[in-house]
């Protein structure tokens, strides 16, 4: 049973610069991130959005949900793919009412070379060994299940 964070108790020294220092590579992961996307002519949304299809097909309203937008925006930014080929509407194989979208052969390839192009993953990650990823990746995943 989760207990009530005790926000009375201030953070110590460590701590506080744990979060500056995950400020810090949040900024560098969107500023890479941004760059990549704008080398194939694409918004960040639009960039996220692909990279989201190319894993699987989603619902429009999911895609908001994991995007933290409006729908409509979601209809937007998919009509944007779509003219570009990147991505297509296709009837849900479990409710033929709903549209789910999906990535194209080719926004696959783009959402690839996108992912493959993030220098701040080739960089600073290449430079741990395997364990110290194994470990970042561990804590990462126990600080996200909160």
């Amino acid at each position: 049973m989760a207990t009530p964070r005790d926000t009375t108790r201030r953070p110590d020294a460590l701590t506080l610069e744990v979060v500056e220092l995950i400020g810090e590579v949040v900024a560098r992961f969107h500023a890479d991130y941004e760059e990549a996307a704008a080398e194939r002519a694409l918004t960040g949304a639009q960039a996220k959005l692909l990279s989201l299809l190319s894993l699987e097909p989603l619902p429009m309203r999911k895609l908001a949900q994991k995007l933290k937008c409006e729908p409509s925006n979601v209809t937007g930014i998919v009509d944007r793919l779509e003219a570009r080929g990147l991505v297509e509407r296709r009837p849900d194989p479990a409710d033929r009412r709903v549209k789910v979208a999906a990535a194209t052969e080719e926004g696959r390839r783009v959402a690839r070379g996108l992912r493959e192009s993030l220098r701040f993953a080739r960089e600073p990650l290449a430079g741990l060994s395997e364990g110290e990823r194994i470990a970042l990746r561990d804590a990462l995943r126990r600080m996200l299940r909160d």
